[in-house]
Order: structure tokens, then C-alpha cells, then sequence
């Protein structure tokens, strides 16, 4: 939880820098186990109330604009402590493939030495 906090609370729209891969999984876990609770709060609340459901959704929807900037400024950060430009992200933008490739970049270990976007998050 102390990753999300940091990813949230001090690096919100920080797209310079370095995450290790700690901080980015961590951010990514939290950032999931959240929407599917919430998913499933939504789910059994329309099943009971639809103004509750409704509720929930929209909730979930604000949630969901309120991590866009984050998640994208995280993993910007993640490809800059891989030795790789944040504009490599806009390959996401391919189908399939640019999601996978990616998430193999995300799971590469940091460059040791430093790199021009700053010192390793590790030492």
C-alpha cells in the first residue's frame, strides 16, 4: 500500500524520473484488487437497488479518471528506469501487441549504472 500511496500522493503527474519495477507492480496490484472490488460492489448493488448501482458505477467511473494520469506517469517512469524513452508507451496504441510489449518492458530489470533520466530507484 506504501507504493500506491507514493505513486498517488507524491508522484501524481511526475512523468521524470526512474520507478523501480517494486513500485509499478505494487501500484498495478493495488490499482486492480480496487477495481474489482469495486466491480463487484456495483454489481451486487444493481442487483439489489438500481439508484445503488448506479451510484456505485459512477464512483467507480470517478475512480477510474482519478488513476488515468497516474497509471500513465508511473509507467512512463517504469520505461525510463529500463534505459527507454516514455514515448515508447505510445505503442500501446497498436492492438495486442503494443500491450504485450509493453508489459515485457515493464517486467525488465533497472539499469545499474544512471541513466539521463536520474540515479537507480534502487541505490
Amino acid at each position: 500500500m506504501e507504493w500506491y500511496l507514493k505513486v498517488m500522493r507524491d508522484n501524481y503527474a511526475n512523468f521524470k524520473g526512474r520507478a523501480r519495477r517494486k513500485e509499478y507492480w505494487m501500484f498495478t496490484l493495488f490499482f486492480l484488487i480496487f477495481i474489482f472490488v469495486g466491480s463487484i460492489l456495483a454489481v451486487s448493488l444493481s442487483t439489489f437497488d438500481e439508484t445503488g448501482g448506479i451510484f456505485a458505477m459512477v464512483c467507480l467511473v470517478i475512480f477510474l479518471f482519478a488513476h488515468f494520469i497516474p497509471s500513465i506517469a508511473v509507467t512512463v517512469r517504469r520505461l525510463h528506469d529500463t534505459g527507454n524513452s516514455g514515448w515508447l508507451y505510445l505503442i500501446c496504441l497498436i492492438p495486442y501487441i503494443g500491450s504485450i510489449i509493453i508489459f515485457v518492458f515493464t517486467l525488465l530489470d533497472s539499469q545499474d549504472k544512471v541513466n539521463k533520466w536520474g540515479p537507480n530507484p534502487k541505490s
